[in-house]
């Protein structure tokens, strides 16, 4: 076997380990989580999980940590069409807040903010971890998307990262009630609603005259 592919088999090793570390603990939660639980859900020996990561803490901490920044990725590549609008901007905005809103309402992503909550009094940094780590990259991705906008004569030029924190604003805060703060799943029609009332409210706040209607 070459280096590379003993290092790429490290790799996804380890990925599989944090993902089923991810698993047990939003399953058990912390203290009631053990490693040989999580060996058993990765399929390895236990000390294979040791190996990689130093104890359970560590291994909760990068389980949430991985965890996040792979919802922060599909955050972001929910909203790339941003880069490229087209002509009709509020269905572009449209398309990106149903997009965010479908990952957001995903099992994933409640299972983080559930055990990131649960969490806070073991962990009192962890709130800050995922944040940073989620919305506060998803926010700033999704200024630079419109500072481009506004470059561009499609946004009213203002300061993009507050126009970023309204247009996800209008999206979260919704979602939480209508999810019953992540207890109930949210149907797709019900997320398109919701995407296309915090577009309308959106572009009636930020877009310019001939960017308002679809």
């Amino acid at each position: 076997m070459t280096r590379a592919k003993a290092a790429r088999g490290r790799i996804d090793k380890r990925r599989a380990i944090l993902d089923a570390a991810f698993t047990v603990f939003a399953r058990r939660g912390y203290n009631q989580a053990c490693v040989q639980e999580i060996a058993d859900e990765a399929e390895v020996a236990k000390p294979t999980v040791y190996n990689h990561l130093d104890d359970k803490e560590t291994l909760f901490r990068h389980a949430v940590e991985a965890t996040a920044d792979a919802v922060a990725a599909r955050c972001v590549e929910a909203i790339g069409g941003l880069r490229d609008p087209g002509a009709d901007l509020p269905a572009a905005l449209t398309d990106s807040a149903h997009r965010l809103l479908r990952v957001c309402a995903s099992d994933h992503s409640r299972a983080l903010r559930s055990l990131t909550y649960a969490q806070l009094t073991t962990f009192p940094d962890l709130a800050d971890t995922v944040q940073d780590r989620t919305s506060r990259h998803l926010a700033e991705a999704l200024s630079d998307r419109f500072a481009r906008l506004m470059l561009s004569g499609r946004l009213r030029a203002t300061d993009p990262a507050r126009a970023a924190e309204h247009f996800l604003a209008l999206l979260t805060g919704p979602l939480e009630a209508h999810s019953r703060l992540g207890t109930r799943n949210v149907p797709a029609a019900e997320l398109r609603e919701l995407a296309e009332s915090a577009v309308d409210t959106f572009v009636r706040a930020y877009a310019t005259a001939e960017n308002t209607e679809r």
